[in-house]
């Protein structure tokens, strides 16, 4: 079984794409590089997260 099954990261990358967008076309320009760019590497670390979680147990 691989990680991109689980169904808590299918919902993390749909979070990731939305935020990302959000970041983008919603932020003020002097808010999106330093706010946006933070807000956005988190998002993306709750799903790198998910994967190196699963990575340590055997299935």
């Amino acid at each position: 079984m691989s990680y991109k099954k689980l169904e808590i990261w299918q919902l993390a990358r749909e979070v990731v794409i939305i935020i990302h967008r959000m970041t983008l076309e919603h932020l003020p320009k002097f808010e999106c590089y330093e706010e946006g760019s933070q807000i956005r590497r988190s998002v993306k670390s709750i799903k790198s997260n998910i994967v190196e979680g699963y990575g340590r147990r055997y299935y």
